[in-house]
């Protein structure tokens, strides 16, 4: 484990919701009808939680390739929009002989707010 912390910077679209939503089955018009969410106290749609997560787990992969993640706890203490620079990060906190444990985090790289932070354990 030479590398402590893995980060990247990715803009979501529209488009990448909706792709998200045929990939997944969610398609919960809070994440793929403008319309509809515009109504809603979002204002916009919102990105689906587990595709945020998906990029999260790529950055484990790069800290600690070929892991198997053992345990994850996240929460969205703020929605995450389409067409917004958001910072990935993924950092290693604690190690035992049979595990990792990491932090995760989303935020917006315009104000700073995090829409997404958590941990996770992966067995090395």
């Amino acid at each position: 484990m030479s590398r402590s912390e893995a980060t990247l910077v990715r803009t979501f679209n529209q488009v990448d919701f909706d792709r998200f939503a045929q990939l997944s089955g969610d398609d919960n018009p809070i994440h793929t009808d403008p319309d509809f969410s515009a109504r809603t106290r979002f204002g916009q749609t919102v990105a689906h939680g587990l595709l945020l997560c998906s990029v999260l787990r790529g950055l484990v992969d790069r800290l600690l390739p070929g892991g198997r993640m053992l345990e994850q706890s996240v929460m969205f203490p703020a929605p995450t929009f389409a067409d917004e620079p958001m910072q990935f990060s993924a950092e290693l906190k604690q190690s035992a002989s049979s595990e990792v444990e990491l932090s995760l985090e989303v935020r917006r790289v315009n104000d700073g707010e995090i829409t997404c932070q958590g941990h996770c354990k992966v067995a090395p």
